[in-house]
């Protein structure tokens, strides 16, 4: 079914500063497949994009820019929602469909690929009769367009899966309507990945509405009981019969404010049941075995142990120099600042490689000692995990109450805090070159682990807008000193 790696037919992709399009985005590079991504904002891609990939400014609203990024193109992708766009989505949703439609038609695309939503029945949601209609109207332009119609997508950065995760690690007693339990068919994100990766070559005649989930049909208070249990939280639900989505959506907001804006649209929609009711045209096109709720979850929580925070949404959200202690990406914390140094790449990371052991962090070295000294009281190793060497490093070396976790040389340094804590935290240092120097980027990130590691976070705060912000401009000191270059081990 997969055409040869570098085929020359080329892609067009839209919605890649969302979180599927993102995620797609790096699939389809993986296949080699030649890649056009239309944003409104081209910076915004091209920091991630691969050489290969061509990023261009355009927008569904506009028909000439459309005109222009469809021009040549063989499949385009359509992962456009205009659910932040308020109460008036459905209209905009539309006339961006109806734009599409007529430019994809005039520049001769042979396939769209339009990922919508599943669920039956003349009551839907204003939600989901939206999704449905983007697909009407995209088929209506007479080019052959391929549907998926998926349920809750399970991964981290997914507008349901985060809803579930802020619901349970920041409500120990949650109260739950009777649409919690409204039956769903989640699926994980690299299984509908596959799906529309696959989908750029499966025989297509003419258009097709295809319904894909996961292997198991549950509900939202199923996923957030399966997730307490792999975060060995315990949570209690009180059901009530009556919560309207306004006062739902307003519940959502005040627990997390990334739902202020779409959360009645988004609780509209989990009161209908979204389950595949045909699954013939997914197991007839494609050859995918989609994992069930649990293993859908622990990738997720897999996925961020590899990767504790992806670098585009940090370079999106967090400024240069952040203003305030940390601010909140997704489900963790996030400390981030950097400056520039008068030094080349090599001396800066000469200085970073230094740190901890004989050289200390650079400043209030006391501080660190009086958290090794709570570390000790609690359990932990406290800052006796000292350094194999004082200047190099390995994979696995132990930092006093760090351990590299990750290493490229001269480029960039992961260190995972091994103390005790409620929750995961990382240590992060990127050099860049720029200039005739070069700049140091230093990340912090934090995992809580329910209530009580958000109140560990908030609590540390203060002392970490004073021991990163030293700890930064005293590796920042030492760089532009004439020290020896660092070594790798």
């Amino acid at each position: 079914m997969t055409p040869a790696a570098g085929s020359d037919r080329l892609i067009l992709l839209t919605g890649v500063t969302g979180y599927v399009g993102g995620r797609l985005r790096a699939k389809l590079e993986a296949r080699g497949l030649a890649l056009r991504c239309m944003v409104r904002n081209p910076a915004t891609a091209a920091v991630s994009a691969s050489a290969r990939t061509e990023v261009v400014a355009g927008d569904v609203l506009d028909p000439a820019a459309l005109d222009a990024a469809l021009r040549g193109v063989d499949t385009a992708f359509y992962m456009i929602h205009s659910m932040a766009a308020g109460a008036d989505f459905a209209r905009v949703d539309r006339r961006a469909a109806e734009n599409f439609a007529s430019a994809a038609r005039r520049a001769g695309v042979r396939r769209i690929v339009y990922l919508g939503g599943l669920g039956v029945g003349d009551d839907l949601s204003p939600h989901l009769r939206s999704r449905h209609e983007v697909g009407e109207i995209l088929r209506s332009s007479g080019v052959p367009v391929i549907e998926l119609r998926a349920s809750i997508v399970i991964g981290s950065g997914s507008l349901s899966f985060e809803m579930v995760r802020a619901l349970v690690e920041r409500l120990p007693v949650m109260i739950t309507p009777r649409w919690v339990e409204v039956e769903a068919q989640p699926i994980a994100i690299e299984d509908l990945l596959v799906y529309l990766s696959e989908a750029v070559d499966v025989p297509l005649a003419e258009s097709r509405i295809v319904e894909v989930g996961g292997a198991d049909r549950v509900s939202y208070g199923d996923l957030m009981r399966e997730y307490a249990r792999q975060r060995g939280l315990s949570r209690a639900m009180i059901k009530v019969p009556v919560l309207t989505p306004r006062l739902s959506s307003l519940w959502l907001g005040l627990v997390t404010p990334l739902y202020a804006r779409v959360g009645r649209a988004l609780v509209e929609s989990i009161k209908h049941s979204t389950v595949v009711e045909d699954p013939a045209a997914a197991e007839e096109l494609f050859d995918v075995r989609p994992a069930g709720m649990a293993r859908a979850i622990a990738d997720a929580l897999e996925h961020e142990e590899r990767e504790p925070l992806d670098v585009d949404a940090l370079t999106t959200t967090v400024p240069e120099r952040a203003p305030r202690a940390g601010v909140r990406v997704g489900n963790r914390m996030v400390d981030s600042r950097s400056v520039r140094v008068a030094a080349p790449p090599a001396r800066a990371f000469a200085a970073i490689a230094r740190i901890g052991g004989a050289t200390g962090w650079y400043a209030h070295d006391r501080l660190w000692k009086l958290r090794g000294w709570m570390d000790k009281l609690i359990g932990g190793p406290g800052l006796s995990l000292r350094r194999r060497d004082p200047e190099t490093l390995r994979i696995g070396d132990h930092v006093d109450c760090w351990r590299v976790e990750a290493l490229d040389e001269g480029r960039r340094l992961l260190l995972k805090a091994e103390m005790k804590l409620p929750g995961r935290g990382r240590l992060e240092f990127e050099v860049l070159p720029e200039g005739e120097g070069a700049r140091i980027r230093q990340t912090a990130v934090f995992d809580p682990l329910g209530l009580f590691g958000l109140a560990y976070w908030y609590a540390v705060c203060p002392f970490h807008a004073l021991v990163f912000d030293g700890m930064l401009k005293g590796i920042a000191a030492a760089a532009e000193r004439e020290e020896p270059a660092w070594r790798p081990a």
